[in-house]
């Protein structure tokens, strides 16, 4: 019996755990249909019985899949359409996000559902995985959102100052301030001049949460260092707070004095960016006669 003919009698799933097998055996040849696809390094992460479950049951998932999309590179160099392409996007966010939240809290576990379910992609799906991490965000699974950041990193992807801020933001929420703080040190920190206020307000607010007075301080001196003035009064607030909490009110003086534009109010009385109705206007000028 031909090949092809044998091929077509096998069922989804049997296929499917034929291909996990192969990959996780390392014997996937390069012109298969991962050669069409994104160039995740399954070879080394891609190991455990568990991904190659994972993959089968991306497959059994959507059992409605054509296996005619099953194939492999043609001579011609053109790659034929993949498993899981007539998937529609809004499915395979959704199946990830579940496979996610179901599995147990192991690193190994994380990564290797992600490398299966990235291994049907042709290119690195950056702009889904976004849409993964704001519905982890959404159910506040901050440890989650941390594993997929640095898995997304790890393959050498998402390397913006979004992203950063994700990742701070999630290892704040889980309780991680030190190792936000590493990650700011080794990624962001020797850059002040040109990283956003946004990102810098966060981390001051971490610190100031978490109680690291010092490094606090060191990073607003290293701000002010570019002659880089805060965007808001919330900002000096903290650090001011900061510096009377050490003892060093000296410097809370001459902070409260360089920025006091900041806590200066209007030609109507009002403070900066607060804003009031015409009746309550007239109602405070009224009260001021």
């Amino acid at each position: 019996m031909p090949a092809t003919t044998r091929l077509h009698m096998m069922s989804r799933s049997a296929i499917l755990t034929r291909l996990a097998r192969q990959i996780s055996q390392l014997t996937v040849n390069r012109n298969s249909v991962l050669t069409c696809s994104y160039n995740t390094d399954a070879r080394h992460s891609i190991t455990k019985r568990s991904d190659a479950e994972t993959i089968e049951s991306f497959g059994d998932r959507f059992s409605n899949q054509s296996l005619s999309s099953f194939a492999q590179k043609p001579s011609g160099g053109e790659c034929k359409p993949q498993v899981g392409e007539n998937v529609s996007r809004k499915d395979k966010i959704s199946f990830l996000v579940n496979t996610l939240l179901d599995l147990k809290d192991s690193k190994e576990a994380v990564y290797g559902a992600l490398d299966a379910w990235v291994a049907w992609e042709r290119t690195f799906p950056i702009g889904p995985l976004k849409q993964v991490l704001l519905k982890l965000e959404k159910e506040q699974q901050w440890h989650r959102v941390v594993q997929v950041i640095k898995w997304i990193l790890s393959k050498g992807q998402g390397n913006t100052m979004g992203t950063y801020e994700q990742l701070i933001k999630a290892l704040d929420m889980d309780h991680r301030a030190n190792e936000a703080h590493e990650f700011w040190k080794k990624k962001i920190g020797s850059d002040l001049h040109s990283v956003p206020w946004r990102l810098c307000s966060l981390m001051i607010s971490v610190y100031y949460r978490n109680h690291m007075l010092e490094d606090l301080t060191k990073l607003f001196k290293g701000l002010e260092a570019f002659d880089r003035k805060p965007p808001d009064k919330s900002i000096v607030q903290k650090v001011a707070d900061t510096y009377e909490v050490l003892g060093s009110l000296d410097e809370k003086d001459r902070l409260l004095e360089k920025y006091k534009d900041l806590f200066t109010e209007t030609w109507d009385g009002n403070p900066k960016g607060l804003r009031w109705s015409r009746s309550q206007r007239k109602e405070k000028q009224a009260q001021q006669n």
